[in-house]
């Protein structure tokens, strides 16, 4: 629910904050990649006009980070076929591939 998402906020927003090398971020739903922009916003990144619509492997770059958008893994999404395991992979394998070797 967007209050449930709402009250993750602080603790995600911390999290990103430890992790400041981070480059890829993978957003599992809606809800995920708009908390995400928002996050991303809050810490000063230039977030593009219009906002980048989530979607199954969106991509967009923001502040020197890849965020990428993946289907929700729950059983109603994993049941019915809309996601896949190899759709799943697909997105991670393409995090990964974003990455910068030390």
């Amino acid at each position: 629910t967007p209050a449930e998402r709402d009250r993750c906020l602080p603790f995600a927003d911390r999290e990103i904050a430890l992790l400041p090398d981070v480059e890829a971020i993978v957003a599992l739903g809606g809800f995920a990649w708009d908390a995400a922009l928002r996050l991303l916003a809050a810490a000063g990144a230039e977030v593009p006009r219009p906002r980048p619509r989530f979607g199954h492997g969106a991509e967009v770059r923001i502040g020197g980070r890849t965020l990428l958008g993946c289907f929700h893994p729950s059983q109603q999404n994993t049941f019915t076929g809309r996601l896949t395991e190899p759709m799943l992979d697909a997105v991670l394998h393409r995090a990964r591939g974003t990455l910068t070797e030390p």
